[in-house]
């Protein structure tokens, strides 16, 4: 079974699809932190998004693995664990402009498919259930008012000791939503088969409950 869900930043999708994978036993395969991950690389290396040509040599170069069998879940680039390094905020903004590029969702789109064609799984992203995996049992798309995915994030960053403003958050994830949604390739939208799902008044735990029941509706 294939389970998608899509949405804006900050809607809750990892949070939930980790707790999914908890639950039932599927793979869980977080599909923004190889964006993120890349970005990251883009950023240490000090490339411009522009700057095609170097884009495509750095994806060529670039090693990005995903340890599922450690909770939580890390990441590694080129052998470095930088699962806390992709969450920062810069990283965040960047891996926005990174995931919009043709050459580098070609390449991270294909190892998504080949990841999710050996096991049940389930991926969270922009575009799962429009382009990744098509033909998903079960697609999901989360959503919750700007309001409410800035305050989430704040008080993410907050916890972690950053130094950030609730506006600048606020106004960054308007700017991001704009970006996903009006890229040209495999643009932020709902599947014409996906369910909507707004989290903005629901628990992570109420939001799960409501998928298990659709997967389990699925099974039967």
């Amino acid at each position: 079974m294939k389970i998608a869900i899509d949405g804006p930043s900050g809607a809750g999708k990892s949070t939930i699809a980790k707790l999914l994978a908890k639950k039932t036993g599927m793979l869980y395969l977080d599909t923004g932190a190889m964006y993120r991950a890349l970005a990251l690389k883009t950023y240490k290396t000090n490339t411009s998004i522009d700057d095609i040509s170097a884009i495509e040599k750095i994806l060529d170069s670039t090693q990005i693995e995903i340890d599922n069998s450690v909770v939580p879940m890390r990441i590694y680039l080129d052998g470095e664990d930088v699962s806390e390094a992709i969450r920062e905020h810069h990283i965040s903004a960047l891996a926005s402009a990174v995931s919009a590029l043709k050459p580098v969702r070609e390449k991270l789109v294909e190892l998504q498919r080949y990841i999710a064609a050996k096991s049940d799984c389930i991926l969270d992203g922009r575009d799962i259930g429009t382009h990744v995996l098509p033909d998903a049992e079960i697609k999901i798309f989360l959503v919750a008012s700007v309001e409410e995915r800035a305050k989430r994030r704040y008080e993410e960053l907050r916890v972690k000791g950053c130094d950030c403003e609730y506006e600048t958050i606020k106004q960054d994830i308007i700017i991001r939503d704009y970006n996903d949604m009006n890229r040209q390739i495999s643009p932020l939208k709902k599947a014409d088969d996906a369910i909507e799902i707004d989290s903005t008044f629901m628990t992570v735990e109420e939001v799960a409950s409501e998928i298990e029941r659709l997967i389990a509706k699925e099974k039967r």
